[in-house]
């Protein structure tokens, strides 16, 4: 790591645990307890990269970001806080932060960090602005209106104990502002926990659960999609909390007051669930925040496939226009593809058209709707299920819950086809009676006998 890194932090401990861990590493380090020496530096032309406190004796650090942007473009400032609250996140990348990291951070992290700011800056053309990652690990992105107020209420309920129910259509990042929640809570030392229906089978499945989650979140992803067997026990266990119960939260694509309505969906179960619900916008309700997003994105892919690109005008303006079916997962596909397929460092808009040209009208639903295959399907589940844990792998047994939630609505649906015949159910499926039994007594699936109309 090479460079000349400027430390503005009015904790000595921390100085002089940075100074030490940037000189280790090969940087010049400046430290101060000082915001007006901080700026002084910076006027003087000294520094490749600022590391700075929010709360200083003679400031705020985020207040300061637009003076530094205006002395010196492209100066990547990192700030770090013990106010680490979504507010604070927020304001960061408003104010244009390269990064922002909460306290107490954890040092290889910020190290490396650090490395790539110096990197990009060092690889930036002289007097442009270096792309930055304002945001990369940020919970939300976005300006705009609607994700204003969503902030605002995030805010709200953060260190509430209310449950909370997340609706939005597919991409929107429901589950990554259900992980803010979490991250940016007095429960964040706490697990965070993922829950399929498959992690409701059985009849230690939901034990299981709090046992995992402890004083944490317990998120139900698609909670929708749950089977009336899984409804009824989440019910049972909502009613069963007691102290040291986790954050309860869902995510949903459908309207659960209406399918509650129409006795889909347990209306016991969406009263428990629904403490609070927050409504994810789509990104055609946020247009302006697009700009933002494919900078966040094109930040990202230069991070991931070492490859800087910027976006020509006229490629950011057909960006916007686009209709966007699959929302900001979308969005972050197109540009991850433009980021390795494009040959120049500015994308064209010609080379937009052509990736929007080669995408679906609408990003395919789990099912085999529009010709979608089965595996496809599954694979989409799985890489979700996945990408919810973040860095963490999810817990041990995937094999095995996967197992369970195909093969549940597998001998479900089968019973209902040779109404409920046991014996012809078998032979369908191609497994041994006594295998069916032993399955429908594990899964607990309800059989129905009934005449089959033909």
């Amino acid at each position: 790591m090479d460079g000349t890194v400027l430390v503005a932090d009015d904790d000595r401990t921390i100085r002089t645990v940075l100074t030490q861990a940037l000189t280790r590493a090969g940087c010049k380090v400046h430290a101060t307890a000082s915001l007006v020496t901080l700026l002084r530096w910076i006027e003087e032309g000294k520094g490749d990269l600022v590391i700075s406190d929010v709360v200083m004796p003679d400031g705020n650090g985020i207040d300061l970001l637009p003076q530094i942007a205006s002395l010196r473009p492209g100066l990547p400032v990192i700030v770090i806080s013990a106010q680490n609250t979504i507010t604070t996140a927020v304001r960061a990348a408003e104010a244009a932060a390269y990064d922002y990291l909460p306290k107490p951070f954890d040092l290889p992290d910020l190290m490396k960090r650090s490395a790539r700011a110096l990197e990009r800056k060092r690889r930036a053309p002289q007097g442009a602005p270096a792309p930055r990652a304002a945001g990369d690990d940020l919970p939300l992105v976005g300006r705009t209106g609607a994700m204003q107020a969503l902030y605002r209420l995030v805010a709200r309920v953060m260190n509430t104990d209310l449950a909370v129910l997340i609706v939005g259509e597919s991409g929107t990042g429901k589950s990554l502002i259900a992980r803010a929640i979490h991250d940016f809570s007095d429960r964040r030392s706490q697990p965070f926990v993922v829950a399929q229906m498959a992690d409701m089978l059985g009849m230690d499945g939901p034990a299981e659960l709090l046992a995992r989650a402890r004083g944490g979140s317990l998120l139900f992803d698609e909670v929708a999609d749950f089977d009336a067997a899984s409804q009824a026990r989440m019910v049972r266990m909502l009613d069963s909390l007691g102290d040291n119960a986790p954050r309860i939260m869902a995510t949903s694509q459908s309207d659960l007051a209406q399918r509650s309505a129409s006795g889909s969906f347990r209306q016991d179960l969406f009263y428990r669930l629904g403490g609070v619900t927050l409504q994810v916008p789509a990104l055609r309700e946020r247009v302006e925040d697009i700009p933002l997003l494919a900078e966040h994105f094109l930040a990202r892919s230069a991070r991931d496939f070492g490859a800087v690109r910027q976006l020509a005008p006229a490629a950011r303006d057909l960006l916007r226009a686009a209709s966007w079916p699959g929302n900001v997962r979308q969005l972050e596909n197109t540009l991850r593809r433009l980021t390795v397929t494009s040959s120049e460092p500015e994308i064209s808009r010609a080379e937009v058209e052509a990736v929007l040209a080669a995408s679906p009208a609408a990003e395919p639903q789990a099912g085999l709707e529009n010709g979608d295959r089965l595996a496809a399907a599954v694979a989409r589940h799985l890489q979700r299920y996945f990408d919810l844990h973040g860095d963490q792998l999810p817990p041990a047994g995937v094999y095995g819950r996967i197992l369970r939630e195909i093969e549940t609505p597998l001998i479900t649906i089968a019973l209902d086809a040779t109404a409920g015949n046991q014996a012809k159910c078998a032979d369908l499926l191609g497994i041994n009676r006594n295998t069916l039994r032993k399955k429908i007594t594990e899964l607990d699936i309800r059989v129905t006998r009934r005449r089959k109309l033909m």
